[in-house]
């Protein structure tokens, strides 16, 4: 009989406990150092712990790897568009000979 007692009192205490956590009103909030919290001085700068610094500077990596391939491939396509206009000028300059338009 002590047994069940122990055993049911805990029981209507929990649920009465996690009937009112239930219903609260405030926000969790993150202590210092806790992952995911900002930093003393800011997320803009400052001096943060390795795993920050080293996590920035693997995202501005990888940003200018991306903005690298964005240039590469703009170059590209300049060059490509260069070529288009310098065959079109050539073709211009061929009809121009045919027709008798310019005497060179």
């Amino acid at each position: 009989m002590y047994r069940q007692t122990l055993t049911k009192v805990p029981s209507r205490g929990l649920a009465i406990a996690s009937y009112r956590r239930a219903f609260t009103t405030t926000t969790r909030t993150m202590a210092a150092g806790d992952t995911g919290s900002p930093n003393k001085l800011g997320s803009l700068g400052g001096q943060g712990d390795a795993f920050q610094k080293r996590e920035k500077a693997n995202e501005d990596y990888a940003i200018r790897q991306r903005e690298k391939e964005k240039l590469i491939e703009l170059r590209k396509k300049l060059h490509e568009q260069q070529e288009h206009l310098k065959r079109l000028s050539d073709h211009i300059d061929e009809l121009t000979k045919e027709q008798g338009g310019e005497h060179n």
